[in-house]
This record gives C-alpha cells, sequence and structure tokens, in this order.
C-alpha cells in the first residue's frame, strides 16, 4: 500500500510520543549532520580559498624580486636560551645582516608564504593576518611580529580541527623536525628546526609570541589544543638553520615594535629572559648591536602588549550578524523540507518527496549550518 493511502492512527498518546520519536530523530540527524560540515564541510571554502591563493602566490614570485637595501647592522649573536637554540646550537658570532627593504602593506586575507612540513606532509599557503575570516582561507601570519627569514620571531596562526585542519597534526612533531616557509616577496625558502612545543593559554600569547631575542630568526606554530576546543593553544617553536637558507634580513626599521615589560598570571613559573633594553621604540643602526643582558624575572616577560587575537578565540554569538541571516536560511529549509513532503503526498508516492527535495535540500542545509556556524565560538 503506498505510503500516503494508509489509513490514519487515531490521534492518541501514541500519536504525540510518535511525533515527539520523530522530531528527536530528524534533529539528532542533523546534529550527525552538522558535525560533518564542521569537520569536512567547512573544508570546502578552505579548498578553493588555497587554490586561489596559490595562483596568487605563483602571480607574487613571478612579478617581485628581492631588493636589498644598502643599510646594514653588525649583529653580535649570543644566546643559551633553551625555548629558541638547543644547547648544541649556542653560538656566539659576528655577521653582516641586511636590512629588509620597506613595502607597502600586506592586505589582510592575501598570499605571503608557502608552508610545508615534510614530517606530516603539511603543505599550505599562508596569508597575511589571523582574524577569523583570514584563517577560513588557510594558516595566518601574525602581522605584528616579523615575517619568516627575518631576524626575531616569526609568528603563525591555524586551525587544527575545522577549515581543513592545517594544523591538525603538529603534536606528532618532535625537535629537529625541519619546517620550510617559502616567501612569496621573493625572499627565498627558508629552513626552520623544530625545538620543542609548549602549551600555554590564549590569554599568555605575550610570552610566545614577540620576539624575545631580535638576534636570531625563530619561528612560532600556533593552534588550539587539545583538538575541538579552544581551551589553550600548543605553541610549536624552532629555529632557522642558516646553511639551508636564503639571506636572512633585520625587519624594517619602521616596523618594529616596542616590547614594553608583561606581567603574566601568578600562577607562571620564574623564568628567565633575554630582555632587550628598546623602551624608547628607537631602531638601533649603528655599526654593532649589543646583546641583551640576562635578567631572572618572576612571572614577567618582555613581550608586546598589543598582540593580536587570533581567529581561534571568540565566544557564542560573537558574529551576531549572522543570526537574521541563519534564521532566513531556517526557514528556507522548513519550506523545502513541506514542500517536498506535500510534492510525494499529490503524487501519493514517497519516493517522489526525497527526489524532488534531496538537492535543495542539501544545499539550503549547507548555508544554514554555515551562519550557524558563524554563531559558535570559532574553536569549536
Amino acid at each position: 500500500m503506498p505510503y500516503f493511502d494508509r489509513p490514519k492512527q487515531p490521534r492518541d498518546w501514541r500519536w504525540v510520543v510518535g511525533g515527539i520519536g520523530k522530531t528527536l530523530i530528524t534533529l539528532g540527524l542533523l546534529m550527525f549532520a552538522f558535525v560533518g560540515y564542521q569537520l569536512w564541510g567547512t573544508g570546502i571554502q578552505t579548498a578553493r580559498a588555497q587554490n586561489s591563493l596559490e595562483s596568487q602566490f605563483r602571480e607574487k614570485m613571478q612579478s617581485t624580486t628581492t631588493v636589498a637595501t644598502t643599510t646594514t647592522t653588525t649583529t653580535t649573536v649570543a644566546t643559551t636560551d633553551s625555548t629558541l637554540l638547543p644547547p648544541e646550537s649556542t653560538i656566539a658570532t659576528t655577521s653582516t645582516v641586511p636590512v629588509a627593504p620597506d613595502t607597502p602593506m600586506i592586505p589582510d586575507g592575501d598570499a605571503v608564504a608557502r608552508l610545508r612540513i615534510p614530517k606530516i606532509d603539511l603543505d599550505w599557503i599562508v596569508v597575511e593576518g589571523v582574524g577569523i575570516n583570514d584563517l577560513k582561507k588557510g594558516p595566518g601570519h601574525f602581522r605584528e611580529t616579523p615575517m619568516p627569514g627575518q631576524l626575531g620571531n616569526a609568528a603563525i596562526a591555524g586551525h587544527r580541527t575545522t577549515h581543513g585542519a592545517p594544523f591538525g597534526d603538529l603534536d606528532q612533531l618532535q625537535p629537529g623536525d625541519l619546517i620550510t616557509v617559502e616567501m612569496a616577496n621573493g625572499a627565498g625558502l627558508f629552513t626552520y628546526s623544530l625545538t620543542g612545543t609548549i602549551i600555554v593559554s590564549p590569554s599568555e600569547y605575550a610570552a610566545v609570541i614577540p620576539t624575545v631575542d631580535p638576534t636570531v630568526a625563530t619561528l612560532t606554530l600556533a593552534t588550539c589544543h587539545p583538538k575541538y576546543t579552544s581551551e589553550k593553544r600548543m605553541i610549536v617553536q624552532a629555529v632557522l638553520v642558516p646553511e639551508q637558507s636564503a639571506q636572512v634580513f633585520a625587519p624594517p626599521l619602521n616596523t618594529v615594535p616596542s616590547v614594553p615589560a608583561v606581567t603574566l598570571p601568578a600562577e607562571t613559573p620564574e623564568t628567565t629572559v633575554a630582555a632587550p633594553d628598546n623602551t624608547d621604540n628607537t631602531a638601533n643602526t649603528s655599526s654593532t648591536v649589543e646583546t641583551a643582558p640576562t635578567t631572572t624575572v618572576a612571572a614577567t616577560i618582555v613581550a608586546d602588549n598589543t598582540i593580536t587575537e587570533d581567529g581561534l578565540s571568540g565566544g557564542w554569538f560573537d558574529d551576531s550578524a549572522a543570526i537574521p541571516h541563519a534564521i532566513l536560511w531556517g526557514f528556507l529549509l522548513l519550506a523545502v523540507g513541506i514542500g517536498s513532503y506535500y510534492v510525494g503526498k499529490a503524487s501519493k508516492r514517497l519516493y517522489v518527496s526525497f527526489v524532488v527535495g534531496f538537492i535543495p535540500f542539501v544545499v539550503v542545509l549547507y548555508f544554514f549550518f554555515e551562519n550557524v556556524n558563524r554563531l559558535l565560538p570559532p574553536g569549536l
């Protein structure tokens, strides 16, 4: 007997219970579908963005050349900071480092580099900026940090679960693993060796993102920890391998940030750090840059107090502009479902409802999920 020709059952308590059961099953299926959207669906838009960024990266590589300025600084390197260099890498040499040329500000979301980590088969285009929309495209460079290939600490953030999960396997890395960064501005290819991984709270970016030793080129990768949450941050630290890298530059003089002291929460253990004296925010262009004195402080570290929060942070309903869109797509989704039901009822064949409504339902469901996802914490 066709589904729509079946006799109607009397509307007693069994009808009510059956209706509740069907509703709960439908909601459960939608929740499973939403989890699938977060884990894999968000990667669709990221993959499209990466394809576009790949073309942009190649165009930049073809059209830009590195132009070194004649201004140089002679840098004396002498550091034993174990968080930046392995013990066997302690050095005390003098070298001439050219200053990177001043360039126009790179717009947020534009390609700046290609990041590769052979150990975990990672190959992504890095964009400028770490806002929510930037990290939807791929890993993002903290604008307030030096570029990879420059002296100081270059920092990059990326998702670990959603939007293609570019940093999903960072926890598999071990000290000594190599990380390569190829710059879109033609500066060359730079290789970094991983020195360690630490876990911090999001509020402690000021302790791990800014440059501590301006005489050493380091790289920091930041992502959520543990997976599926944004409760903490996993920080992967690496140091440049000069013999496997192109010419290193000092950051442009007009982009060197100030480095005031920042106090961490009271539970932070006592830390010994190199504290560069640059409180007047004036760049040193003399022939020699003296190594900063080593200072022992309790829960205090030299850092830039203007560190941008990354797109992994945020709370519920932060993107309030998505609320009307989610409601609109929700009503449209309901309309597609009801319309498909009545089309099948008119034809007295249940399968007609699925044939007619499946594709429109999936398309509308995708956009509904996309707007609902904007209302959730980005790190979920």
